[in-house]
């Protein structure tokens, strides 16, 4: 049976204090993703070279990119969003909204 009652806020990133994805600026989670995945194409482009000490880069990278390259790509569309969207729920109904 179907629940009528309707969250407040979804996956707590209603427009409070943002989402664990998101950085404080764009210029941040670039270096971010520049360092992750940086470390993880090294990781293994040097292995022929350094053996398998190279894979020792691959958990630095994905430190950087919090978990995985998909969830650095979620955080790059709520970094950059982020100001200029805002959700409104009234009646049960959410709706994004442009910042005023």
């Amino acid at each position: 049976m179907p629940s009528t009652d309707a969250p407040s806020s979804l996956s707590g990133s209603g427009s409070g204090s943002g989402s664990g994805f998101a950085s404080a600026s764009v210029p941040r989670h670039l270096a971010r993703g520049g360092v992750g995945f940086g470390a993880l194409i090294g990781a293994f482009a040097l292995l022929p070279v350094l053996g398998p000490a190279a894979l020792l880069l691959a958990p630095v990278g994905l430190v950087a990119l919090r978990g995985c390259p998909m969830c650095w790509a979620i955080g790059l569309a709520e970094t950059v969003s982020r100001g200029r969207l805002r959700r409104e729920c009234t009646d049960g109904r959410c709706e994004l909204k442009p910042a005023r």
